[in-house]
């Protein structure tokens, strides 16, 4: 029923996560009303993107020149490294304010029957990190997601830290129930991680 272009556009916007099939359609006709102006802008803008950002040769975070904003930055601590799987966790993480050291993007977790195993994963650079840091790592953030395969990838870390450099501090991110959450909608998991990481109040 579409013209060939719109129903190529509708398929290449369908590709995207999280835009099914209804919603590529709606994103392509917003785009054949708009100007071709504003229509080019975003077209302009994937191009960029495409052409100009890489891995940054520090963190593996994005970047549009040889390091990231993050590892230019001379105001965080490079003895602190948090470690997370996508470059999309930075971003969260940054948000809270609470985090001033740099990071190590790993671009996936550890899963062996997907076939992503520990070469596949930016492991061996996070240890180079860590062992010949300057100046040196003193804590290791493991910031894996809270999944069968974030815990399989935070566990197999916190072993081979350990191994290399037995001084370094390997912490996990904190778990359990969300603020403003009720006990009755709280899975097994979270809250057996809540009580486990129960403390004293003062």
């Amino acid at each position: 029923m579409l013209a060939p272009p719109v129903q190529r556009l509708v398929t290449e916007l369908g590709k995207l996560p999280g835009i099914g099939q209804r919603t590529a359609q709606r994103l392509a006709f917003h785009l054949l009303r708009v100007d071709a102006e504003e229509a080019g802008a975003l077209a302009d803008a994937i191009r960029e993107v495409k052409l100009r950002i890489r891995q940054c040769e520090i963190c593996f975070n994005l970047a549009d020149e040889p390091r990231c904003r993050i590892c230019q930055d001379e105001r965080r601590d490079p003895s602190v490294i948090c470690v997370v799987e996508e470059f999309g966790d930075v971003l969260p993480i940054e948000r809270t304010q609470e985090f001033r050291g740099r990071y190590h993007v790993l671009g996936g977790a550890l899963s062996p029957i997907d076939g992503v195993d520990p070469e596949d994963l930016k492991l061996a650079e996070l240890y180079r990190r860590v062992a010949d840091g300057d100046p040196r790592v003193r804590e290791v953030v493991i910031a894996t997601n809270p999944t069968t395969t974030g815990e399989a990838t935070a566990h197999h870390i916190a072993r081979e830290v350990r191994d290399r450099a037995p001084d370094v501090a390997v912490t996990r991110l904190a778990s359990g129930l969300p603020v403003g959450g009720d006990l009755e909608y709280a899975d097994e998991v979270t809250l057996g991680r809540a009580f486990a990481g129960r403390r004293e109040i003062v």
